[in-house]
């Protein structure tokens, strides 16, 4: 019985620190097209919780609703990206995404910074409301720094 359990909290832990990454900003030395812009970015990987999927859902729907005249221009993107397909591998490893994380990119002559939003979006992620408009108010405020 005893092992039993014990394998369930390692299953559980394992589960949980493969969803959430750790750092908060990083700065990225990598020169990228030089049009100002701000990347929303989903990763995830093929198996996803309901949340996971929420996030994906709640973050689409809030890039589509307050920033349709930013994606217009392109200076608002809203990219999903699937971490186990080979082709995303680099990417993922940029971002230390290894499953389910969210992130914004800001991409300011030709530099970028991103900003892991992994907490926020399983913190929030089940609440539509809450999550989108804490979300918009990151987005304005990233939108400031181009």
């Amino acid at each position: 019985m005893k092992q039993i359990i014990i394998l369930s909290l390692l299953v559980f832990t394992l589960f949980l620190s493969s969803c959430k990454e750790k750092k908060q900003e990083t700065k990225s030395n990598v020169i990228v097209d030089t049009t100002n812009k701000i990347e929303v970015i989903d990763f995830y990987g093929k198996h996803r919780c309901v949340t996971c999927k929420e996030i994906e859902a709640n973050a689409k729907y809030t890039v589509d609703t307050f920033f349709a005249e930013e994606q217009k221009k392109g200076i608002v993107v809203f990219k999903t990206v699937n971490v186990d397909d080979d082709a995303n591998y680099k990417m993922a490893e940029a971002y230390e995404a290894s499953g389910t994380a969210l992130f914004l990119n800001i991409i300011k002559d030709g530099k970028e910074t991103h900003i892991n939003l992994t907490d926020f979006g399983f913190s929030k992620g089940r609440e539509q409301e809450t999550f989108s408009n804490e979300l918009k108010a990151k987005i304005e405020a990233a939108l400031k720094k181009l």
